[in-house]
């Protein structure tokens, strides 16, 4: 009697950290992300006061005015512990002023910063560079919408995908390059109660170029052919950016 041939699975190997490649090419890693917030209300009609009691409580944070609604904010917080969002946020925004304000729970978006896996600084993109640029008093304007790729992009071959990763990337860097709007990208697999898989902030000087970004965006193959769903979109101008300790 002939034996079977059985196959074990290979034993995958759990590594969470992030990967970039410095100057000689050669694999770098750091186990550190920085989280995002965006809490949105309404019903706010008093804003200075509002300002004040953020202020006093030196919660890394920033509060956009909402375009799209007249009473509305939106209080975007970030921090590398998740733990901040419920020691320092959540108090916050369940005293003062706050407590009188009506949260919009559809818009709330939170995400992790990520790598692409060849960024030689890792420190500076996972952590200093979202806050610089949330926190620059020349980039008041933000967009921020989450979306979902749809099954299909995982079914299509590494190479292809970062084939169409590059075109995404590439147009953000044009833009970027010309100081037209800069993005924040954050994974969000797991913390958002909609099961999207990222969070897209663009940030910048004025509001055109922002929208211009979005809509060149959907010529894109990711875009147009592998996203399943896409928004909503919180459009502010922000009007109070945390300035460090």
């Amino acid at each position: 009697m002939s034996k079977l041939n059985i196959t074990r699975p290979q034993t995958e190997e759990a590594d969470i950290s992030e990967k970039g490649k410095n100057k000689a090419g050669e694999t770098i890693s750091l186990n550190r992300r920085l989280f995002m917030q965006l809490l949105v209300f309404t019903k706010c009609n008093r804003i200075a006061p509002l300002l004040d009691q953020v202020r006093e409580s030196n919660v890394q944070a920033v509060i956009y005015e909402e375009l799209n609604d007249p009473e509305g904010i939106g209080l975007l917080t970030f921090s590398e512990d998740p733990s901040y969002f419920l020691t320092a946020v959540r108090p916050l925004v369940n005293t003062g002023l706050f407590d009188s304000l009506t949260p919009k729970r559809e818009m709330t978006m939170i995400g992790r910063t990520y790598s692409i896996g060849y960024e030689q600084d890792l420190e500076y993109t996972l952590i200093n560079k979202p806050i610089s640029r949330v926190t620059d008093p020349n980039l008041p304007w933000a967009i921020f919408y989450p979306l979902r790729r749809s099954g299909k992009f995982e079914q299509i071959t590494a190479a292809e995908q970062r084939t169409i990763l590059m075109e995404h990337g590439g147009i953000g860097r044009a833009y970027a390059s010309k100081e037209y709007g800069f993005d924040i990208r954050l994974a969000c697999h797991g913390l958002d109660k909609n099961d999207n898989d990222f969070i897209t902030g663009l940030v910048g000087k004025e509001l055109y170029p922002l929208s211009h970004i979005v809509q060149r965006m959907r010529k894109t193959t990711q875009t147009s052919q592998y996203l399943e769903s896409l928004g909503p979109f919180f459009v502010g101008k922000a009007v109070y950016q945390w300035k460090g300790q």
